[in-house]
């Protein structure tokens, strides 16, 4: 049986109920960066917006931003992203009585089930997962990653990523400093962390071999610069600089080095997130609440596509805590989201092996008590 996409059922709004809905109430912003009182708080829930007596569905979603009416449209707007004399939509309700309109019967089935119930067995989660995967590829679709360093410190996670990409399932890479030197030490010196990438031995001296390959990589400049040396064997940053698969790093306070790509101030890596996601079909974050929740908050939970359908843009959080799942859960609004409590190394082989097939043999190379310092 072939997938069916399950769509987000849109309002009838040519019903007698809808036109005695108000317009939306505005108020024009008198500072940059700052919402009049009694904004309207966005939601991830797809939400209409009555305008001059038509209900208008943003281009996207974002949680905890303001709308903005801008030539008849509404613009979801981070607050500090407003600007003066912007029209804010005022309000607190969301059914239709203050021209804000939420449609209860929009979401299929599917979306209803609330994510923070953990079951034991993931069957179905992963069989729509492969479906969506295989969806999104053949379709033209997005699938965002979402990853912490530790899923790429094992030798088969870090072979899996590579080959995922390398097969059309990665389109969009958002993390932080740490995921991106760590893989890119274990393409350089076959180590994360100074410890041998397949075997978890600590190397001599290996506890400067992150800082040397961030040394040597601002050397160069940039990653793609230091891939395009030669310095890096394999790997999925190689593998996303050779395909110009697009990726976002966000900094933190006290990152080593960082790599000449991490963004250093916030603004910046929230307009990246927000780019790298924007036609994003499906997001997968693995073991890391930081960047999860960010992403979960930040990118839309729909899509409108060109022949005026509204798709839901799916969400697996996956991590062994089963807390993190559920932070992540709630900053989605549970909207398509969907919590695997589980060890992240798993659940790759598992998507490789349906996806793609059984995993490949070891490099002998990483059996090598020899490693480059």
């Amino acid at each position: 049986m072939s997938f069916q996409f399950p769509y987000f059922k849109t309002p009838d709004f040519s019903k007698e109920k809808y036109k005695n809905f108000p317009d939306v109430q505005t108020k024009i912003c008198e500072k940059d960066g700052v919402c009049p009182g009694n904004f309207y708080m966005t939601s991830h829930r797809p939400i209409y917006y009555k305008i001059n007596g038509e209900f208008h569905l943003p281009e996207i979603s974002s949680l905890n931003c303001c709308c903005v009416i801008k030539d008849n449209e509404a613009i979801i707007t981070e607050l500090h992203d407003v600007k003066k004399g912007d029209l804010v939509v005022q309000g607190d309700l969301e059914d239709g009585s203050q021209g804000i309109y939420t449609y209860p019967d929009g979401d299929p089935d599917l979306y209803k089930k609330h994510p923070s119930r953990v079951e034991s067995s993931f069957t179905e989660k992963y069989r729509l997962l492969y479906d969506l995967m295989e969806y999104e590829k053949n379709n033209g679709g997005k699938i965002i990653w979402v990853m912490g360093p530790s899923v790429i410190f094992d030798y088969d996670s870090r072979n899996i990523l590579s080959s995922l990409a390398k097969e059309g399932y990665i389109h969009g890479l958002l993390g932080g400093n740490a995921v991106a030197t760590h893989d890119l030490e274990g393409g350089y010196l076959n180590t994360a962390l100074g410890q041998n990438i397949y075997t978890q031995e600590s190397v001599p001296l290996g506890h400067y071999h992150h800082l040397d390959l961030l040394n040597e990589v601002r050397r160069e400049g940039s990653i793609s610069s230091f891939i395009e040396k030669g310095h890096v064997k394999n790997g999925l940053m190689k593998i996303l600089d050779e395909k110009n698969i697009p990726f976002a790093l966000a900094g933190s306070v006290r990152d080593d080095g960082p790599l000449p790509e991490v963004h250093g101030n916030i603004y910046d890596s929230i307009a990246e997130t927000k780019e790298i996601t924007k036609d994003a079909g499906l997001i997968l974050c693995l073991a890391t609440i930081l960047h999860s929740v960010s992403t979960a908050n930040l990118a839309s939970s729909y899509r409108k596509e060109k022949d005026g359908k509204v798709r839901p843009v799916f969400l697996y959080t996956v991590d062994i805590h089963e807390n993190i799942v559920h932070k992540v859960a709630d900053s989605r609004e549970g909207f398509a989201t969907y919590t695997m409590v589980t060890n992240v190394q798993d659940f790759l082989t598992n998507i490789h092996h349906e996806l793609i097939g059984p995993l490949d043999p070891p490099d002998p190379s990483f059996f090598d008590k020899e490693v480059k310092s």
